[in-house]
């Protein structure tokens, strides 16, 4: 299979060939065809498949076939992201895919000023691609209208729901031509997921890559039982081993990613942090040194990480096991991308033991055990109220909870490797 198959004119071939792209992925080749051919579509499958290309190529062909010189404030395309580092990736790959053809596209979300988005507007964009949040405050100022949408995109829908941006996105949706192509893309296909696409598209094709909720092949899966006071040791352990070259630490909270990266910092392991408080000229210089190399470790909560596109992360560590298994599946598949191997390691804790049982059930495997200096009996066979978190205490005005004691520091040395049974 090859583009020139899937009947991608040559401007799209030739951006293509410039960037190493020979040819198409699984969910590219099921869905270009459908696309092409005016379909709406719903498409199943994990970040790093190639699903933004997927949605973007057709597009980008079906706007340059019927050249129109776009009205000011009434985009053509409107493509639906939930953070804006996806926006932002999403905008880039138009940018990379139609460097050959004549189209203006910009982005839009909150955090920035609004002014360059609002004269970018006003000068006629082909392609807009948006937060939901920015693009409703546009909206209300009349800086944007909808009635021009020819392509609707929707990405990352389970995402969307997650945050809670549904009431939005059903919003701008009801300000947009009822004649137009829809795509929904989504990392799963839960009860929900399907009732959302049952309301925004109309006779859609299914097209998914995978089964759902599987993770990547490639990704060599550990578990690390330890206990929650020796978690930022044994993360110090780890990164001691220099073919741990560009790790993505996963937290569950802002306040935890900004505790380790700090902590990494005082040990002279260069880390940034990336989440929902930071500025987004802070995230943006975060995502570049991570990309360039001069990060070596970028912490982050899930919301933030959303838009983390980087093809040569070789470790995702999982600080925190998270609370919503597929979270799980999103965050190891930040590695092994473009072909090649990663290793996912994952911190579990007595009180998150419970999260790990949900997990393994939900990709239908047993993650491999991992020795350690500081594994934990405790953790590994925590069960009843001692694998969940404890209900959180109130304390008086005044009042603060204890900190825990630290235990005395060993080191960790050799790689980690699975211990025999369970």
């Amino acid at each position: 299979m090859s583009f020139e198959n899937l009947r991608i004119k040559k401007p799209l071939q030739r951006a293509l060939e410039n960037e190493g792209y020979t040819a198409p992925t699984p969910i590219q080749a099921l869905a270009i065809p459908h696309l092409l051919e005016n379909r709406d579509l719903i498409g199943i499958a994990q970040t790093g498949t190639g699903k933004t290309a997927a949605f973007v190529l057709p597009i980008l062909q079906k706007i340059s076939d019927i050249r129109k010189h776009s009205k000011p404030r009434m985009p053509r395309v409107l493509v639906l992201a939930p953070t804006r580092e996806l926006a932002a990736q999403i905008g880039d790959s138009f940018a990379t895919y139609g460097q050959f053809i004549k189209f203006r596209h910009t982005v839009i979300f909150g955090g920035v000023g609004q002014g360059p988005q609002v004269k970018a507007l006003s000068h006629g964009v082909d392609v807009l691609i948006a937060t939901p949040g920015r693009l409703l405050d546009l909206l209300d100022q009349g800086y944007v209208k909808l009635s021009a949408v020819e392509f609707f995109v929707l990405d990352e829908a389970d995402r969307m729901l997650d945050m809670g941006f549904m009431k939005d996105v059903y919003r701008i949706v009801s300000l947009l031509p009822v004649k137009r192509q829809s795509l929904f893309f989504s990392a799963t296909m839960s009860p929900q997921i399907s009732e959302i696409a049952r309301k925004l598209l109309t006779s859609p094709i299914l097209v998914e890559v995978s089964p759902q909720a599987t993770t990547v092949e490639k990704i060599d899966q550990f578990i690390f039982f330890v206990d929650q006071e020796n978690k930022d040791k044994l993360l110090l352990g780890l990164l001691q081993h220099n073919h741990l070259t560009s790790v993505l630490v996963f937290t569950r909270t802002k306040h935890r990613a900004n505790k380790v990266a700090l902590l990494l910092n005082r040990n002279n392991i260069e880390a940034d942090a990336i989440h929902g408080n930071r500025s987004q000229n802070q995230r943006t210089k975060a995502m570049d040194d991570f990309r360039s190399g001069s990060v070596r470790v970028l912490v982050a909560t899930d919301i933030a990480a959303r838009g983390i596109d980087v093809e040569d992360i070789s470790h995702v560590i999982n600080y925190d096991i998270p609370n919503e298994p597929e979270n799980y599946v999103h965050r190891i598949g930040r590695t092994a991308r473009a072909g090649s191997d990663g290793t996912a390691y994952s911190f579990c804790a007595a009180d998150e033991r419970d999260y790990l049982r949900n997990i393994e059930k939900l990709i239908r495997q047993k993650i491999e055990i991992a020795e350690h200096h500081y594994h934990s009996e405790k953790a590994k066979n925590a069960i009843g109220d001692a694998a969940r978190p404890a209900p959180r205490k109130q304390h008086g005005p005044g009042q603060r909870a204890r900190p825990q004691k630290q235990g005395r520091q060993y080191p960790v040395s050799g790689k980690p490797y699975p211990a025999k049974g369970r």
